[in-house]
């Protein structure tokens, strides 16, 4: 009777370490990723409800990259590749995507900055990335992002040096997308 209780005790703690790992491996996405928005970390950006009240006079160099994963039939691309402002000020860019195919189709950013120490003084305040993004056939809209480079990155020994940020983003299909869309035109014949 002892062997039984016995054996009953190790298949419970298994089962139970079985589902802590489980739990574990499911949140760790999640939770890293909250990680990276708090602080920063490998060239995650921040957000923000509106930008600091300081502007100082030092200038910083933004650069604009777009990108689209396989699968998705669109075309995207920021309007204007650089743009330079004050620390502390906000600025106003946008990138332009267009749905290429005969479907409506619904994408995702994700988004970083390089190199990644600018990560947690680089601010977003609005920005596309925030939500999915849903293009009827042939539609091309602009899509804005508000961000502001935080002044206090002076008062750090490592970000201070910094003189250009490369904020990329890169459009994935949707899980909710749900419908395959055909590739028109030239992409369609290179394989998409």
């Amino acid at each position: 009777m002892s062997q039984d209780r016995s054996n009953r005790t190790v298949v419970l703690f298994c089962v139970g370490a079985l589902l802590t790992m489980a739990a574990a491996t499911w949140a760790a996405v999640p939770l890293y990723r909250m990680f990276c928005q708090v602080t920063g970390y490998g060239g995650t950006p921040m957000r923000a409800e509106r930008a600091p009240d300081t502007v100082v006079d030092r200038t910083i160099t933004v650069r604009f990259d777009a990108n689209v994963a396989p699968g998705l039939p669109w075309e995207f691309q920021p309007e204007q590749r650089t743009l330079e402002l004050k620390l502390g000020e906000t600025a106003l860019a946008f990138y332009k995507a267009h749905n290429t195919s005969d479907v409506a189709v619904t994408g995702s950013a994700s988004f970083n900055v390089s190199p990644d120490g600018a990560g947690a003084f680089f601010s977003k305040i609005e920005c596309f990335c925030f939500t999915e993004q849903t293009l009827q056939p042939g539609q091309t809209v602009d899509m804005p992002v508000s961000f502001f480079v935080d002044p206090s990155m002076l008062a750090d020994r490592d970000a201070r040096v910094i003189k250009e940020i490369t904020l990329s983003y890169t459009f994935y299909p949707s899980e909710k997308s749900g419908a395959k869309a055909e590739v028109k035109g030239e992409a369609a014949r290179q394989g998409g």
